[in-house]
């Protein structure tokens, strides 16, 4: 009797351990067993010729739907290795907006042969979504939407859903154009679904809906409709004509990507594209570097504060041991002052025009940190090195934490006034003018109470 071997891989078994020990048969049976996002997701861990190869193991239906959830630079490197036909399937089922996404991002080689392989209707669909400014709205919406003239019955809307949805990404929810294609309104599919097949769709439709100008950033539109609660948000062109919808799954790309952007910027790092497990040691350090750069040139003004007040530090050298936690504080005050305002910025709860009054509101709770911190901080200097050093602690907790909160706070705000990017000049830089200044606030405050 033959004996049967077990081809299934263990649970713990990633497609990568699998691929690594060349094992076809184990490879077919972990992607039959995975969805697609999760088969994505192990793709993108992967170097370009493994996830290749597992890629070509996949059936048609799945290579597309595990292709739409790559990011644009792994798909890139998918594409790299599949022949003409294949190439051409899966690129010519592709969403079109997920298509020109990938374009965006892809050298001028590909680029080409992928809009070459296209179908008319796909190219001519494509080439209008790359034709839009970059990080607008119109990059990201589908343009394969289902409208209704207004002056249709509940039954005959219906009947045009049926006809056209199948070429539509999404159905439900549906645009109400007049005869000029200018958007009056929209209709959710629920409302056909449940109302009389006589019922006028005029009678259903909700009149200025929330819609984005084609030109509009896609960063807003995104977060307007989360404000919105919005499944999907027309988007029109500037004469107020119906040209695609922004779907929900792309906003929450669109959303998540200026995230993490900012989350890079805030740690004082550029942001980079695709997977970080597939990123390589030198890649990584090479975002790094600039800013880590950046940043130790701005701290010489710590160096040379101290050096300026050398003269200081002779004559009380118990001063220098309480630099590090000055510092320290007055910098993670102005980092969370900082983050605090660019978070409040991405999601619109501050604009520029309230500066003052961030001003003002941070200025008060840095105060009351630094009051909070002083206490701690007299008792701390009491045991250490005395009352009088202790008073100049105490007192320079509350003015560099007072000072550093308003930094934090003001300097999003005014980097948004100049149009440059708030998380670029957030914690980091903040970190690094605050341990300066601090460092002048501290001398001087103890010049003042120690007489010296």
């Amino acid at each position: 009797m033959s004996q049967i071997i077990e081809v299934r891989p263990s649970l713990s078994e990633s497609l990568q351990d699998i691929a690594d020990c060349h094992r076809v048969d184990a490879a077919l049976a972990w992607l039959d067993n995975h969805p697609p996002h999760v088969i994505a997701d192990q793709l993108a861990r992967m170097d370009a010729v493994q996830a290749g190869m597992a890629f070509r193991l996949l059936d048609k239906d799945l290579a597309l739907a595990v292709f739409e959830e790559l990011e644009p630079v792994d798909q890139q490197q998918i594409l790299q290795g599949l022949r003409d036909q294949s190439f051409r399937d899966l690129i010519e089922g592709m969403a079109p907006d997920d298509r020109a996404r990938m374009l965006r991002e892809a050298p001028a080689k590909v680029a080409k042969k992928v809009l070459a392989g296209l179908s008319p209707r796909e190219r001519r669909m494509t080439a209008a979504l790359l034709g839009y400014p970059e990080g607008s709205a119109g990059q990201y919406m589908t343009p394969e939407v289902v409208a209704l003239p207004q002056n249709l019955t509940v039954a005959e809307a219906l009947a045009t859903v049926r006809a056209k949805g199948a070429n539509a990404e999404t159905v439900y929810t549906l645009p109400v154009v007049d005869a000029g294609r200018r958007l009056t309104g929209i209709v959710e599919l629920r409302e056909l679904v449940l109302s009389k097949p006589d019922t006028m769709i005029a009678e259903l439709v909700v009149t200025e809906p929330v819609c984005a100008r084609a030109t509009d950033s896609a960063e807003k539109a995104a977060r307007l409709m989360r404000e919105t609660n919005d499944l999907n948000m027309p988007v029109v062109d500037s004469e107020n004509r119906l040209v695609g919808l922004l779907t929900i799954d792309d906003a929450v790309e669109v959303i998540e990507a200026a995230d993490s952007e900012d989350v890079a910027r805030q740690a004082g790092s550029a942001p980079w594209a695709g997977h970080y497990m597939a990123a390589g040691v030198f890649q990584l350090a090479r975002y790094r570097a600039m800013w880590l750069l950046l940043l130790l040139f701005a701290a010489t003004l710590t160096v040379s504060v101290t050096d300026m007040f050398e003269g200081t530090l002779q004559q009380a050298a118990h001063l220098a041991l309480f630099i590090p936690l000055l510092i320290g504080a007055g910098g993670n005050a102005g980092a969370q002052a900082a983050t605090s305002c660019v978070r409040a910025l991405a999601v619109g709860e501050v604009r520029v025009t309230d500066l003052f009054k961030v001003i003002w509101r941070e200025c008060r709770v840095g105060l009351v940190l630094g009051s909070m911190l002083a206490a701690a901080g007299l008792v701390i200097g009491g045991l250490f090195v005395g009352p009088r050093v202790a008073v100049v602690v105490g007192i320079t907790l509350v003015l560099i934490c007072g000072w550093a909160a308003t930094i934090g706070g003001t300097m999003p705000l005014l980097a948004k006034k100049l149009r440059i990017d708030p998380a670029v000049v957030s914690a980091p830089m903040v970190t690094t003018l605050v341990d300066a200044t601090g460092l002048i606030i501290y001398f001087t405050t103890a010049k003042l109470v120690l007489g010296i």
